[in-house]
């Protein structure tokens, strides 16, 4: 069956501004620079307590743990506000009518994932999820590794569809295929660096011919 690998974060829900946001008033805090979008878009890399480093985080004052989980609570209080980026619903509802097999993988922390799929009510369209174990957001190849196993996912036959060059390492640790949307957590310009395919946002995935 062919299927589907999605990312979560800034691939199917809008929650770019919340995580500046967030990010910022640690920034503030710390007596450091807030970030801005463009600039955001062009550091935003996981680990993320590499891309908490180039904000000018000091791991030798404070354990990158304290951080951390101050953003999680930040998110956690805001997410109510953030949106599933436009025509994701659609997307989802297209690709279940063409009988695709969809998965959520993500480098959220696995019950906060399914907490926050269940609260945009879009649940129903995943085979299964898989989020990590904790909220330091390292890498999820062991989890997408573990997903094709376990599924016993056709991996000829499977896209992993996301935002950052993260999501293309995975894709290519996984040997799957993968496309990359624009309008997530990294810029355009770094996405095509890769080499993977790029579109601007998901609507246009409704045009592409995946097989």
């Amino acid at each position: 069956m062919t299927t589907i690998i999605w990312d979560w974060n800034g691939t199917l829900l809008d929650d770019i501004d919340l995580c500046i946001r967030s990010i910022n008033k640690l920034l503030v805090d710390r007596n450091l620079p807030a970030v801005k979008k463009d600039t955001y878009k062009q550091i935003f890399s996981f680990p993320v307590q590499d891309y908490y480093r180039a904000l000018g985080f000091d791991f030798k004052k404070e354990d990158f743990s304290i951080p951390a989980h101050q953003f999680i609570d930040l998110y956690k209080s805001g997410f109510a506000g953030c949106n599933m980026q436009k025509n994701g619903v659609e997307v989802l509802q297209n690709f279940e009518e063409r009988g695709y097999n969809q998965f959520v993988l993500s480098a959220m922390e696995h019950e906060m994932l399914e907490k926050t799929l269940k609260e945009k009510d879009i649940s129903k369209y995943f085979t299964s999820v898989a989020g990590l174990q904790d909220h330091y957001a390292v890498s999820k190849k062991e989890q997408g590794l573990k997903l094709i196993k376990d599924y016993q996912i056709d991996k000829k036959i499977t896209w992993l569809i996301g935002d950052t060059t993260h999501d293309f390492e995975v894709a290519r640790e996984l040997d799957v295929k993968c496309i990359l949307i624009a309008d997530g957590h990294q810029s355009k310009q770094r996405l095509l660096k890769t080499g993977a395919k790029v579109i601007d946002n998901l609507e246009q995935l409704l045009k592409v011919n995946l097989f």
